[in-house]
């Protein structure tokens, strides 16, 4: 063989290998290469395969090239895949949303071509027993929630304890000399507009007031003769 033609063919071997080592002039998803074309790959980088001289995605998820975990599926991408979580009505899914569940989960149930939650407080009879707690429903559950004024203890909801200041009324302090005074003031109160009716000529209004008087008169006699008896009761 000539020098020159040996030559020549040095030089067409330094470039065939130069495209296939560098591939800096490959098209996208090439490795290697006879030209910068889609249809001049020698190689493909990886996710792709060589099909007619072209690098075609690999569709890891119609494989068994992917390795997704329990209840996730698998989303093919450009040039790999990712492992997606099955939606919370599923268990197992070929896809997302509850159209695309395997089987449903518990607290969801089959309705057409998908998994729906199951109403509890709706369905079940004494979801949540006792007059002082309601049901809540929740997707996939339910809880059982206490009635306003009541707190739970264990299985239970009890009455809640309020401080003694919230639970007294306005006059339960009111001590009994207090309401002797109170019930002499309304008394009198009502003897003066009785009074000032009579004083008008009216003869119900006085028989009215006369009979007021003679009332508390006798109310307060017997209670005087009361508390001397009492205090002779106790002098003993």
């Amino acid at each position: 063989m000539s020098p020159s033609r040996m030559f020549f063919l040095s030089t067409v071997l330094v470039v065939a290998l130069f495209h296939l080592v560098s591939g800096q002039n490959c098209s996208e998803h090439c490795k290697a290469c006879g030209g910068p074309e889609k249809d001049q790959c020698l190689q493909c980088h990886t996710g792709f395969i060589l099909h007619d001289n072209l690098c075609v995605d690999i569709d890891e998820c119609g494989t068994d090239l992917d390795r997704c975990p329990d209840n996730t599926y698998c989303l093919n991408t450009h040039g790999s895949y990712e492992c997606k979580e099955c939606d919370k009505a599923c268990v197992g899914c070929m896809g997302g949303g509850a159209a695309r569940c395997k089987k449903c989960a518990p607290g969801f149930r089959s309705s057409g071509m998908r998994c729906i939650d199951i109403d509890e407080c709706g369905e079940e009879v004494l979801a949540c027993p006792g007059v002082s707690v309601f049901c809540v429903n929740t997707e996939g559950s339910f809880h059982c929630q206490c009635a306003g004024g009541y707190t739970r203890k264990g299985n239970t909801c009890e009455r809640s304890q309020t401080t003694d200041s919230a639970e007294k009324g306005f006059f339960d302090d009111i001590q009994e000399d207090e309401i002797e005074v109170l019930q002499q003031m309304f008394f009198g109160v009502v003897l003066c507009a009785l009074a000032t009716l009579a004083a008008k000529g009216d003869l119900v209004f006085t028989s009215i007031f006369m009979g007021a008087v003679a009332a508390m008169a006798g109310y307060w006699l017997s209670d005087k003769s009361d508390r001397l008896i009492d205090s002779i009761l106790k002098g003993r």
